[in-house]
C-alpha cells in the first residue's frame, strides 16, 4: 500500500512538471517594446510679442520670451522657451549693412553642419510680400541637435535667424511628434512677423 501511494505521488508530480513545460504561446515571455511618454498638447492660442526691437510676431501662450543673456548676445537676440517640452527657439537679429550675402551663407553653413548627424535636410521657401518677409526654413531630420532652422529678411535692412533645440539627447523616435507640433508655431510666427521699419 505504501509503495502504491509513493507511485501515485510520483506520477502526479511528473504530470504537473510536464504540463508546466508545455508549448503555450500565450504564456511565452517576450521583451516589451520601448515606450514613450504620452503627450497631451495644449490648444493652439497665440499672443503678440512686441518690444523695442524692430519687429513683432505672435508666439504661443504656452511659451515665454526672454532676452538672450549669453556672453556674446546682441540686442534683440531672444530665446523663446517651451517649458512643457524642454525646447528652446534661439532667435538672433542683425541689422544689414550691405552684407546680406554673408548672413545668408552663415545661415546655410549653420544648417548644413547638422547633416553629420541628420538623415536629411529639406528646405521650404518663405515669402510674404505684403510684410516684406522673405526667407528659408530648414527641416533637419534624424538625430541632429537642431531639428528646425530658418532665416527671414526684408532683403535690405533686417535679418533674423532662428534655430530650435531640445534640452535632452536628440532622439527622433520620441521627439518627432513634438517637433511637428512646434513647427506649426514657428510657421505661425513667420506668417505674423512684421518689421517695424518701413522698407526703403
Amino acid at each position: 500500500m505504501k509503495k502504491l501511494l509513493i507511485a501515485f505521488s510520483l506520477i502526479a508530480c511528473l504530470t504537473s512538471l510536464v504540463s508546466c513545460i508545455g508549448n503555450d504561446d500565450d504564456n511565452a515571455i517576450a521583451p516589451k517594446p520601448r515606450a514613450f511618454y504620452r503627450l497631451n498638447f495644449p490648444e493652439k492660442k497665440y499672443k503678440l510679442y512686441d518690444s523695442l526691437c524692430p519687429f513683432s510676431f505672435q508666439t504661443p501662450v504656452y511659451s515665454f520670451v526672454e532676452n538672450d543673456k549669453g556672453k556674446n548676445a546682441q540686442p534683440c537676440w531672444l530665446n523663446i522657451f517651451y517649458p512643457l517640452y524642454k525646447a528652446q527657439l534661439y532667435v538672433s537679429y542683425s541689422e544689414l549693412h550691405n552684407d546680406l550675402a554673408r548672413h545668408l551663407e552663415d545661415s546655410r553653413e549653420l544648417a548644413v553642419k547638422h547633416q553629420v548627424k541628420a538623415s536629411g535636410l529639406d528646405e521650404e521657401v518663405l515669402i510674404n510680400d505684403s510684410a516684406h518677409v522673405y526667407g528659408l526654413l530648414y527641416d533637419i531630420s534624424g538625430n541632429s541637435a537642431s531639428a528646425i532652422q530658418f532665416y527671414i529678411t526684408d532683403s535690405t535692412r533686417n535679418f533674423l535667424r532662428g534655430s530650435l533645440y531640445f534640452n535632452c539627447p536628440p532622439n527622433i523616435d520620441s521627439l518627432k511628434i513634438v517637433i511637428d507640433y512646434i513647427r506649426i508655431d514657428i510657421m505661425h510666427m513667420i506668417k505674423t512677423f512684421k518689421w517695424k521699419r518701413e522698407k526703403k
